[in-house]
């Protein structure tokens, strides 16, 4: 395979024509190599349109969200380079090693011991990780981070039933949030805004499914 024509295809194909036109955010794209942070088993699908499975040995399990999905929720964040970020659901650590190269400091929250393993060393091989860039933490991710609140910038890379406020509380005064909400068979790729000490804003993006991220708690089954 032709890595580097690979890329280009992914992202002339895939991603530009999903309106992800930020030219940051492309170039980010052509030298971040996303290769490098998918189990070597699935490097195959390494730039394909896809989930891929981050645990081959768990059916169901984890999954690294489709090229074009990332890159539109990483431009619809806007992140700047004084921003301090959030990710929960670090999985392979391509979004963590994309939001370090724009924000000041990332940490990213992994409930999964082994991905937070496998994702740390990644990091670290690519040279993303430092102490003041990138942070990986063994954490579900529901109740966020207080300890380094508030943030400008979270970013949940996976599906839940709905944003909890404690998330959206953990954002500073016109800082966004991106969460994939709702359930099968259609999820909302959404963007809330804090715009004031008690108030949020939301804009729908686009549709898509998404794994659930672990710990969250799913909505109540309606009943008569």
């Amino acid at each position: 395979m032709d890595i580097e024509t690979a890329r280009f295809n992914m992202i002339e194909q895939q991603i530009r024509p999903w309106d992800v036109l930020d030219a940051g955010v492309l170039a980010l794209l052509s030298t971040v190599r996303r290769e490098d942070f998918v189990p070597p088993a699935m490097r195959a699908l390494a730039f394909v349109d896809t989930q891929i499975p981050l645990l081959p040995g768990e059916p169901g399990g984890p999954r690294m969200l489709e090229p074009r999905v990332q890159a539109r929720l990483l431009q619809s964040l806007q992140v700047q380079r004084h921003e301090k970020a959030l990710e929960i659901g670090t999985g392979a650590g391509f979004m963590a090693a994309l939001l370090a190269h724009r924000a000041q400091s990332v940490v990213t929250l992994e409930s999964h011991p082994e991905l937070a393993r496998m994702a740390r060393e990644t990091l670290r091989r690519n040279g993303v990780l430092n102490a003041r860039v990138v942070e990986v933490r063994p954490d579900e991710g529901a109740r966020g981070y207080p300890a380094e609140a508030p943030f400008d910038v979270i970013l949940l890379s996976g599906s839940v039933a709905e944003v909890p406020r404690v998330l959206l509380e953990q954002l500073r005064i016109g800082g966004r949030l991106a969460a994939i909400v709702g359930d099968e068979p259609v999820m909302q790729a959404t963007v809330f805004t804090r715009t004031s000490q008690a108030a949020w804003s939301q804009q729908a993006m686009f549709q898509t499914l998404a794994p659930r991220l672990q710990g969250f708690a799913e909505k109540p089954a309606f009943s008569f």
